[in-house]
């Protein structure tokens, strides 16, 4: 199977069991990416970078608990506990990954008054991360996206660049999610966007 680029989204340890903001079993897919790198003429590589006051913390919102939802100027936001806080070991790439395979490293979510779950899109759905002309002028039309969270980042993702009219597979076994709610919710919502599922085998 021939594509472009693959998208490794947020293996970072605060996703890790043991972080911040663990996903069940997210240190796993870090072996499958390693084994998909060499593969690829192109890799990218996402990392959530906030700042400690960042307002999709839920330790910014008193009487607030991690997972709630309010509603701030883009829409919905889950509270989220404290994690990938710039310059912490939380936010690193996980030390294992073999991060000399990417070309670039797209720090994402850096603004204190928005999230950022998609790697094009901050969450207002407008406002670019610049990935997508990185990727037109490096001519890439087709993405293989892996990484963490199903549901969440990893999906937002695969939607928005399919949205923006790449050729997108998602590499199920290279993926985890923080809940099985969410993963189902983001799976229909890429196969009804045209992503396809693969498993890393296919590669």
């Amino acid at each position: 199977m021939s594509v472009d680029l693959l998208l490794v989204v947020d293996a970072q340890p605060d996703f890790m069991p043991g972080g911040a903001l663990p996903v069940p079993e997210g240190h796993l897919v870090v072996p499958i990416i390693n084994r998909l790198l060499p593969r690829f003429s192109h890799a990218v590589a996402t990392q959530d970078w906030h700042p400690a006051d960042h307002t999709s913390f839920a330790s910014q919102h008193p009487g607030r608990e991690p997972f709630q939802t309010i509603d701030l100027h883009y829409g919905e936001q889950v509270l989220w506990p404290d994690h990938c806080v710039q310059g912490t070991p939380g936010a690193d790439l996980h030390p294992e990954l073999e991060a000399h395979h990417f070309q670039m490293v797209l720090r994402k979510g850096l603004r204190k008054s928005i999230d950022s779950y998609s790697a094009f899109f901050e969450n207002d759905r407008t406002t670019t991360t610049g990935l997508h002309g990185y990727l037109q002028s490096h001519n890439i039309r087709s993405i293989a996206i892996c990484g963490l969270a199903r549901g969440y980042c990893t999906d937002f993702s695969a939607e928005d660049a399919a949205r923006l009219g790449y050729e997108v597979l998602l590499v199920e076994d290279a993926c985890r999610g923080i809940t099985e709610e969410a993963t189902l919710a983001g799976t229909k919502r890429l196969l009804d966007a045209g992503v396809r599922f693969v498993r890393s085998s296919e590669f």
